[in-house]
């Protein structure tokens, strides 16, 4: 069984950083393809980034340039730097991992952008 715990989520005024957290328990992380996914309120649930168990990355065109997604095996932990935060960043951030949309899902974190 495979259990993934965000953290790092907040309040933070826009142009602000923040750094998500997403540590997994079993052996099957570094195989394993990550995402990042966010859903706000009346809107679908939308992937953010993914990298691969190699560090291939890829991002919505909307944070491109402003969000990095990285990973760390020896932690088995997959992190979301998020710079230059708009309000319409604004969401639970959510990270899987597996066969969307089975696999494993993170119980989410709040990131709330103010103007």
């Amino acid at each position: 069984q495979v259990q993934l715990v965000e953290s790092g989520g907040g309040l933070v005024q826009a142009g602000g950083s923040l750094r998500l957290s997403c540590a997994a328990s079993g052996s099957i992380f570094r195989l394993n393809a990550m995402e990042w996914y966010r859903q706000a309120p009346g809107k679908q649930r939308e992937l953010v980034a993914a990298i691969t168990s190699g560090g291939s990355t890829n991002y919505a065109d909307s944070v491109k340039g402003r969000f990095t997604i990285s990973r760390d095996n020896a932690k088995n932990t997959v992190y979301l730097q998020m710079n230059s935060l708009k309000p319409e960043d604004t969401a639970v951030y959510v990270c899987h991992l597996g066969n969307y949309p089975y696999g494993y899902w993170g119980q989410g974190t709040q990131v709330t952008v103010s103007s």
